[in-house]
């Protein structure tokens, strides 16, 4: 089945770290295009896999438009198959460290797969091409961190790099907030924008006002 964040473009934005149905069911009604469910341990965000997961599973029967995607870092085979068998998410974003070799193989268990690449400088843009995925992130280089840091990345860097492979499809992440994602729209021209501390009240915790806002800004950039 087509699903319009992958196949639209530009695409409406992607939330990450969603971690309770509540949130996911606000944020979708805000205009979401994707949200992420975050399966790294480490991460204030993180869904616990051996948890209740059926609210995720109900949520691509009743919302099958809105892209579901599995954020994980270099995940093991245990997570691989227990995230595959839920049968419910749209791609998997490999956040890690993850080899070429291990996100086609991996990667090729879901409909879509996303590479995160964590940009600070031109030369942490050198590998890209070793990844077959058209779907790009490209989030701050925050030493000790996988992302979620909230921290900006350049600008600058992201929008020539969108200009010079027109044929990837980039979504922009790193400490986008509601009172900066239109600028950095305008300036990058992603796919999509991506945002997950930058519209909470707390680490995991949804702020619905603010989730509202970036999605407008977005969209009207």
């Amino acid at each position: 089945m087509s699903i319009p964040f992958f196949d639209h473009n530009p695409a409406a934005p992607k939330v990450c770290g969603i971690t309770t149905s509540e949130d996911a069911l606000r944020t979708i009604e805000s205009g979401a295009g994707a949200l992420g469910f975050n399966f790294y341990p480490a991460s204030p965000r993180s869904i616990q896999s051996d948890s209740d997961l059926s609210w995720i599973s109900k949520l691509k029967a009743d919302y099958p438009d809105i892209a579901l995607v599995a954020v994980v870092v270099n995940p093991d085979e245990k997570l691989l198959h227990l995230l595959q068998a839920m049968g419910c998410f749209d791609a998997i974003q490999f956040h890690g460290d993850e080899t070429p070799e291990f996100c086609v193989r991996e990667g090729g268990r879901f409909p879509q797969w996303i590479k995160a690449l964590r940009i600070r400088s031109e030369s942490d843009l050198e590998a890209v091409d070793s990844f077959a995925t058209n779907f790009l992130l490209l989030d701050a280089a925050v030493p000790g961190t996988y992302g979620g840091s909230g921290h900006t990345i350049d600008w600058n860097l992201a929008s020539g790099f969108v200009k010079d492979h027109p044929e990837k499809r980039v979504i922009l992440a790193g400490g986008l907030t509601p009172e900066n994602v239109a600028e950095a729209v305008q300036a990058v021209r992603p796919h999509a924008a991506d945002v997950a501390s930058g519209v909470e009240s707390s680490p995991g915790v949804k702020d619905p006002q603010k989730v509202q806002s970036f999605i407008t800004a977005a969209l009207s950039a």
